[in-house]
C-alpha cells in the first residue's frame, strides 16, 4: 500500500525570460490513504504542479515527495514510471484516450502494461465499464462517445487496476453539470469501495462541495487547508 504522501518544503519554478516563477512555494503537507482531497484555486495558482509532482510527473526543483515509503524525488526515471504504471491511475482534463481503440480495449491498455493476461484484463475491464455506466458501450471507440462517456472511459481505465492513489486533473472541466454531478458520485462510491486516495484539482464548485478535504492554493503556496465532516 501506498500509504502517507508528504511534501516535504517542495519548490517548483520555471524560468520564462528572466522571470522565476514559483509554480509551487515551500509547500509541505501531508495526505493519509483513503482521503478524497481537492486542491483548489484560480489558474496559475499551482494545483496541476502539485498533482503532476505527486504523480511523479514533475520533480520538484527543491524539497522532498514522499509516497508511503518511497521517495519519488530519489528515483531514477524508469523507477517512476514503473511506480507510476503500478500505484497510480490518472484522470487528465483531456481525457488521452487512444482514438484507434475501442472503449474496453482502452480500460484493458494499463493492465496490458502491467503484464496482467488477457482473459483476466478483459474480466476486468467489461466489469468496471458495467460500474461506470457503459455497460453496452465497450466495443464503442471514443469517437463514438459523447464527451461524458468518454471521461466515464478515462475514470474505468484510471480504476481498473485498483490503484492505491488516483488524480484526477481538472476531471469535469468539459462537462455539463448533470454529468459532472453523475461523475463526482461514482468516484465517491470508488473511494469507499476500494479505500483508494482520490486527489483532485479543479474550480469546480460541485467537485469542491464533494471533497473531504480543500486545500486552497494561491501563487504556489498553500494558503488555506481544510477538513469536513463526512457522514
Amino acid at each position: 500500500m501506498i500509504g502517507q504522501i508528504e511534501l516535504q518544503d517542495v519548490t517548483r519554478t520555471y524560468t520564462q525570460g528572466e522571470e522565476t516563477i514559483h509554480a509551487l512555494h515551500h509547500a509541505t503537507l501531508t495526505l493519509e490513504p483513503g482521503e478524497f482531497t481537492t486542491f483548489y484555486g484560480p489558474s496559475g495558482s499551482g494545483k496541476s504542479t502539485a498533482l503532476n509532482i505527486i504523480g511523479g510527473l514533475d520533480l520538484p526543483s527543491s524539497g522532498k515527495v514522499l509516497v508511503g515509503d518511497a521517495s519519488l524525488t530519489e528515483m531514477t526515471r524508469s523507477e517512476r514510471a514503473d511506480f507510476r504504471l503500478h500505484h497510480i491511475g490518472f484522470v487528465f482534463q483531456a481525457y488521452n484516450l487512444i482514438p484507434v481503440l475501442s472503449a474496453i480495449e482502452n480500460v484493458e491498455f494499463i493492465m496490458q502494461l502491467q503484464g496482467i493476461t488477457g482473459d483476466e484484463r478483459k474480466e476486468r475491464a467489461a466489469s468496471v465499464l458495467k460500474q461506470v455506466g457503459l455497460s453496452g458501450m465497450e466495443l464503442r471507440r471514443p469517437g463514438e462517445l459523447s464527451g461524458g462517456q468518454q471521461q466515464r472511459v478515462a475514470v474505468a481505465r484510471a480504476i481498473a487496476s485498483n490503484p492505491e492513489l488516483v488524480l484526477a486533473d481538472e476531471p469535469t472541466a468539459n462537462l455539463d453539470s448533470t454529468t459532472s454531478e453523475a461523475l463526482i458520485e461514482l468516484m465517491l462510491e470508488l473511494n469507499e469501495t476500494y479505500k483508494s486516495t482520490f486527489i483532485f484539482s479543479t474550480h469546480d464548485p460541485l467537485v469542491m462541495k464533494s471533497a473531504h478535504r480543500l486545500i486552497e492554493l494561491k501563487d504556489g503556496q498553500i494558503i488555506s487547508d481544510s477538513n469536513k465532516e463526512v457522514a
